[in-house]
């Protein structure tokens, strides 16, 4: 046949003996050329036959009973090749060789077997006496099989001692946590990661059942004691948990046990919906600090946010920020009809937009470069659009900076909230949430007090619309937490960022503590808190256990694989101007009252009424605009008498 006539024959003979299929690299020898190992494979057949020949000459008995003994060979190994085609034997990565190369050999040769003996039968029948002896033909394909499954084996423990031997990077002797399915996934992809990162040593069954047994030829140890006494024991610098069954109490039990002793911790999820090894590999990181907050998953209500947002126009302010961007993301999961991301900050919401744009959502996303202190571009945005659900997270946050420039604070905290809720008013949107925090809770600082006259400011519109009986008013409901983990200037980034630079990692007081929540978390809530609020309500969430900072220091040191104290130090630097040693969710006066939801319950707050309010907070204003700042923060302490300045200028207006 012409190749000229058959184009795709002739490319899968081009291809079959081109360049590229032939060359060999000892440095890649782990992707052989498909002609080598089909060569090596006629090699192990030759020897079977050979070998099988001997045996049955030893004991007096023909193989080939024929007289044509080549044409008998030319078959055999022609049938051999043709059944290596069928079931690509041949096509597999050495290196990589499993059970199933295994079963395609196991295959070919039982093909090759029946094909032989029907052939041998009909011979039989035909010329009355058998051509080959069908038990030395069974020998024959039994050596094979062992034969060509045994040469792959030796190829491929071959190639990972060499590899093994010639990588110069040291690596990581590692306990793997767990015997389940999720443990063996893990451990068979770290064995098959390029580059190695591991060198698994053996795997840890906490229930200790399995000490006699052995998995991927590993030992199985038995935790008598605690953990860092058997990796001390066996010589391991570090452990990945991968036991799916362990509690989240356990979990930290074993963090905290290995880094007392500098023992790197690594975590990896669940494996089931992972499509190949390499995946898995990469998803083995080390523990990360939000890993070590003892909370356990949050469940939300999904159908009344969906009531909420579904085909909604849904406006965020502050929607570059870290919380902002957070809620963004997560309102989108609801298919809301428009989402309107509002920011002043150009380049973070540039970078949100173009993320936004990879992602494959339904809704509408509309950026806005805007600043919430401009009323005439805030009209303008809620003309246009008319939303209907807002989420108010534009704010300034960093405390030591309010409290230099407490006119920017009432400008952006109170004036921005003042602008977005009236005008939520005025173009009859239904839902306002705004994001408070918890220094706005008997505020020691500027930042705290502005948010505390803001949340105010909205209870008041909403006690407002109550007493004229307004149908169609705004429902507004305050959301207030405290720290967030992640979010932009928080400790942790700071921290992260001075163990990388060597230390020292600084902490303004030894005693100081605060609560905290992971970004999505607190975004999870506010979304949650938005679609249970009927207005005025100011929910506040279940913060967990509260931390102590230079403890979170430390283990950030110990997770990065440092020595406290002696490779990164810890200097105390004093508290900053409005800083208190621990955060409050509750003013003195205030009562909690419990929702459907674990973590979100609702302060009973004193409301104040909306004339004399909505007098105080224009004047204040006034002041900001002068940027008087003793005036400013004078005023502040008459809106919100329970605001005492601490460790700052500003304390002496509290005499």
């Amino acid at each position: 046949m012409n190749t000229d006539e058959n184009p795709k024959l002739g490319n899968i003979i081009a291809s079959f003996f081109s360049r590229t299929n032939h060359k060999i690299n000892i440095h890649n020898m782990s992707y052989l050329p498909r002609w080598i190992i089909v060569f090596m494979d006629l090699v192990v057949l030759v020897i079977a036959f050979i070998f099988t020949k001997l045996i049955f000459n030893g004991t007096g008995l023909p193989y080939i009973i024929v007289p044509n003994k080549l044409l008998f060979l030319v078959a055999f190994f022609g049938v051999n090749v043709f059944f290596f085609w069928l079931f690509r034997t041949y096509s597999g990565i050495i290196r990589h060789s499993s059970y199933i190369d295994a079963l395609k050999l196991l295959f070919s040769q039982i093909s090759v077997l029946v094909v032989f003996l029907v052939a041998n039968f009909g011979f039989s029948l035909y010329f009355g006496y058998k051509a080959f002896l069908n038990t030395a033909l069974f020998i024959n394909m039994l050596l094979a099989f062992c034969g060509l499954f045994l040469y792959r084996v030796v190829i491929k423990q071959t190639f990972e001692r060499y590899f093994a031997e010639t990588n110069k990077v040291e690596l990581t002797r590692t306990l793997i946590y767990g015997t389940d399915a999720n443990a063996i996934s893990v451990a068979k992809a770290l064995k098959l990661e390029t580059p190695p990162r591991f060198k698994i040593v053996g795997f840890v069954d906490k229930n200790n059942q399995n000490s006699s047994k052995r998995m991927l030829d590993l030992p199985i140890f038995v935790q008598k004691k605690k953990l860092p006494v058997l990796m001390r024991s066996i010589g391991t610098q570090g452990v990945i948990i991968a036991d799916k069954s362990m509690s989240k109490k356990e979990r930290l039990t074993i963090v905290d046990q290995c880094l007392e002793f500098n023992y790197k911790v690594y975590m990896v999820p669940l494996i089931t919906d992972w499509e190949n090894q390499k995946e898995i590999s990469q998803k083995v990181k080390n523990i990360q600090i939000e890993d070590l907050l003892e909370r356990k998953p949050i469940v939300l209500d999904n159908k009344g946010i969906t009531k909420q947002l579904k085909d909604k126009t849904v406006l965020i302010t502050g929607a570059a920020g870290s919380i902002g961007s957070e809620i963004v993301r997560q309102v989108l999961l609801f298919n809301p009809k428009t989402v309107l991301v509002l920011d002043q900050a150009e380049t973070p919401l540039h970078h949100l937009y173009l993320e936004m744009e990879k992602s494959e959502f339904n809704s509408k996303i509309i950026t806005i470069v805007g600043d919430v202190r401009n009323k005439e571009a805030m009209n303008n945005v809620f003309s246009t659009y008319l939303p209907q659900v807002v989420f108010h997270a534009a704010a300034y946050k960093h405390v030591p900076l309010m409290e230099e420039n407490p006119s920017q604070a009432i400008l952006t905290n109170i004036g921005g909230t003042k602008i977005l809720a009236d005008l939520s008013c005025q173009y009859q949107v239904k839902k306002f949430v705004m994001v408070s925090t918890d220094k706005a809770v008997n505020p020691s600082n500027v930042m705290g007090a502005s948010k505390r006259i803001a949340e105010k400011y909205v209870q008041s519109l909403q006690l407002r619309s109550q007493e004229l009986n307004e149908l169609k008013a705004t429902k507004f409901i305050t959301t207030r937490f405290g720290n967030v983990l992640g979010s932009n200037g928080s400790v942790v980034p700071l921290f992260t960022k001075q163990i990388a630079e060597g230390g020292p990692v600084t902490i303004t007081h030894p005693d100081i503590i605060r609560y905290f929540m992971t970004i999505p978390e607190a975004c999870q809530l506010v979304l949650e808190a938005g679609a249970m609020g009927n207005g005025g309500e100011i929910y506040i969430f279940d913060m967990g256990k509260p931390v102590k900072i230079i403890d979170l220091a430390k283990k950030m040191i110990k997770l990065a694989g440092f020595v406290p104290d002696r490779d990164i130090m810890i200097k105390i630097v004093g508290l900053r101007p409005g800083e208190k040693l621990y955060e409050e969710l509750l003013n003195d006066t205030s009562k909690t009252i419990p929702t459907y939801h674990d973590k979100i319950m609702i302060a009973e707050e004193i409301q104040d009424e909306y004339e004399v309010l909505h007098f105080d907070i224009n004047e204040l204003i006034q002041i900001a605009n002068n940027f008087n700042n003793e005036q400013v923060v004078a005023k502040m302490k008459k809106i919100v008498p329970e605001f005492k300045s601490m460790n700052s200028e500003f304390q002496l207006l509290d005499k």
